[in-house]
């Protein structure tokens, strides 16, 4: 996990960063199991709404908390 692999440090990066994170490792699995995706299913993080952003930044702060 990479919360391990980084010795708890994660906790020094912004929420920013946690979404974006969260966001680029969803792009890579979208690329994998899809061929063709969407363009909304690979946006770049500038173009997300914001609602996503902040879930991204949630989903990687609840893993965080369960290291």
């Amino acid at each position: 996990m990479f919360v391990d692999v980084s010795e708890g440090n994660t906790s020094k990066l912004t929420r920013e960063q946690k979404g974006r994170f969260v966001a680029l490792c969803w792009i890579a699995q979208i690329y994998r199991h899809i061929p063709d995706p969407k363009p909304s299913y690979v946006a770049d993080w500038n173009d997300l709404p914001s609602w996503q952003q902040e879930t991204d930044a949630d989903i990687f702060e609840h893993i965080e908390s369960l290291a």
